[in-house]
């Protein structure tokens, strides 16, 4: 058992929101703080007009007030407790400022940890975060019988900070945690009582120096552990492999292998079963039930986003892989699905190796359209590179005219992927506007 502290009372406390971001995790710490009776002030060096939809939600309550567009030295040194959003950099002035004013400076996520009354469940790496977290926590649902099971953590929409609220001794709490978020587990040297470290890839190279700055702060999720903790580690990766020596816990393997040829899984590519077989090694620390867990990972339909299937439409699939955002996620795509593709890639850059993608598009795609950004003439480069220049159909700033122009060449049994294997800053305001986009224009097409 967790040994509690009680959480600490924020009343008339200064609470200052640094990052409110767009996908709802800064609004519920705002709200969290509003409710217990803080002085909330929210800060985002975002508009107004590009908050919008988060400002409407906080409308309610009179004790938040708002610095927009900038971040003030003056909303810095008057708080009490600054709640930094994992979109604010660690090297931030403001950060640096409020460090050096003994100002206490928290993660949403970090903060919850510190106080949890109960086991937490955490989940890292560069690919399969979501659907590995999805799936354990989906497990965990329908067969844990102790307590209740919550979801957090790096969830669209989510935040953990409110669920201090709810928890109780016997609960569970499954989150996915980002190399940013861990950074806040770092500086409080805590740890998850089950970490599940899925692999790492080259990723975010235009945020961190280099891949050790990047891998440093993905090993907090085992770093703090105590022996009697679990750390569950990927066989499959190089990467993992060679951390795992660091583990202090109890270390559990897990191999796309694990999963028998019999599991049927409906989801696509061997990536998925290497996420699933994350989730059954969590489940059997749990003593959960095989052949229950069988059942539900069988089934478990996939997330939005991640190789999603959006319609078939005179026998031409189209499938909505946009949280492909690294050029080893659009290379385990196309991997991934057995029918003739037609790809839509490119997108802005996050300084990667291009030529993994590169080498499987001119190996496994019938043709790619290529969309606009800062990473696309080294993608185009390199996939010419490759003897891949017959398959290059266009380069487009327009991301309907792109998706239009795929399907004119599609023929039946064809499949539409769009996996950029970029980021989508640019044309987009996000990966998922990326993917909602795509969903709706799909949708409407003739």
């Amino acid at each position: 058992m967790k040994s509690v502290k009680p959480f600490p009372s924020f009343k008339n406390k200064n609470v200052l929101i640094l990052g409110l971001g767009l996908l709802g995790r800064g609004v519920k710490d705002a709200i969290f703080f509003a409710e217990v009776g803080a002085k909330v002030t929210v800060t985002d060096l975002k508009t107004k007009e590009q908050l919008k939809d988060s400002l409407k939600l906080l409308q309610p309550y009179s004790n938040i007030q708002y610095t927009l567009g900038k971040h003030l030295e003056s909303d810095i040194l008057k708080s009490d407790l600054i709640i930094r959003n994992a979109g604010v950099p660690s090297t931030s002035p403001f950060l640096k400022l409020a460090y050096d004013k003994k100002i206490s400076v928290d993660m949403d996520e970090s903060l919850f940890a510190e106080y949890c009354p109960c086991p937490i469940i955490g989940i890292t790496g560069t690919r399969g975060k979501s659907t590995t977290t999805t799936i354990i926590y989906t497990l965990l649902k329908n067969l844990y019988t102790k307590g209740q099971v919550y979801l957090a953590g790096n969830i669209q929409g989510e935040a953990t900070l409110p669920l201090i609220n709810v928890t109780k001794p016997n609960d569970l709490v499954v989150l996915e945690l980002s190399s940013w978020q861990l950074q806040g587990f770092a500086v409080k040297k805590i740890s998850p009582q089950i970490a599940v470290f899925t692999n790492i890839y080259e990723d975010h190279l235009n945020s961190y120096p280099n891949m050790a700055t990047y891998i440093n702060d993905k090993k907090n999720i085992y770093k703090f552990q105590k022996k009697t903790d679990y750390c569950v580690m990927s066989k499959d990766n190089t990467y993992t492999v060679k951390l795992a020596n660091e583990v202090k816990s109890q270390l559990r393997w897990f191999s796309a292998k694990d999963l028998d040829k019999s599991w049927n899984l409906k989801i696509l590519g061997n990536h998925n079963r290497e996420n699933a077989a994350a989730a059954l090694a969590v489940g059997n620390i749990l003593k959960l039930p095989l052949n229950k867990m069988k059942e539900i990972i069988v089934e478990f339909p996939g997330l939005e986003h991640r190789l999603e299937f959006v319609k078939r439409m005179n026998d031409v699939a189209f499938i909505n892989d946009t949280t492909s955002t690294t050029p080893i996620a659009g290379k385990k795509a196309l991997e991934s699905i057995q029918s003739p593709i037609i790809l839509i890639a490119g997108g802005a850059t996050k300084n990667l190796d291009q030529k993994p993608f590169a080498k499987a598009i001119a190996k496994n795609t019938k043709v790619v359209i290529l969309l606009e950004g800062t990473a696309t003439d080294e993608l185009e480069k390199q996939i010419k590179l490759e003897g891949g220049a017959d398959k290059i159909s266009g380069r487009y700033n327009n991301f309907e005219e792109a998706i239009k122009h795929a399907y004119a060449l599609s023929l039946p049994g064809d499949t539409i992927l769009l996996s950029p294997g970029c980021a989508s800053f640019g044309l987009f305001i996000n990966e998922f506007d990326r993917g909602h986009q795509f969903k709706k224009i799909v949708n409407q097409l003739k």
